[in-house]
């Protein structure tokens, strides 16, 4: 496989990778690890919080740790990760440690987000048995009508 990739990775506020002379890419999305090699046929994915790696012409293998992103690739020659938060590094384990804890944060923010949406609906739920309550008094709330007996005269 002869060629190379164009390595383009950013934040709101930085440039931190761009890589011309890129033999391949490693990144993951929700279905598992891929690989990226020149010629690969266009894609958009979005990427959790993983460590993306490429090869460089000399051999070298860098990282780059990112808090979830959204990867193209364009041309078969051109990849670009647009991403929250991202750091670039040398020490593998430690740029895994510090996604793992974005995905912990991740996770915790989600678990109260659930907590909070179910809490709401709750409340909602109250609020309609509250207003629905036949016969409320007392609460400043008009009270429903009463329908009058019938009297029994069919006519």
């Amino acid at each position: 496989m002869t060629g190379t990739l164009h390595l383009t990775i950013s934040t709101p506020t930085a440039i931190l990778v761009d890589e011309t002379g890129a033999h391949a890419v490693r990144a993951e999305d929700e279905s598992g690890g891929f690989g990226i090699l020149p010629g690969h046929t266009d894609l958009l994915t979005v990427l959790p919080a993983s460590v993306v790696r490429w090869r460089t012409g000399d051999g070298a293998t860098r990282y780059c740790a990112l808090g979830g992103g959204l990867m193209t690739v364009e041309g078969g020659d051109r990849i670009s990760i647009a991403c929250r938060q991202g750091t670039i590094g040398e020490d593998i384990a430690k740029l895994e440690a510090e996604v793992e804890a974005l995905r912990a944060a991740e996770t915790d923010a989600e678990r109260k987000a659930r907590v909070e949406q179910m809490r709401l609906h709750a409340r909602a739920v109250r609020q309609l048995m509250r207003y629905l309550r036949p016969g409320r008094m007392g609460d400043g709330e008009p009270q429903m009508p009463s329908v009058p007996a019938s009297t029994g005269d069919a006519s």
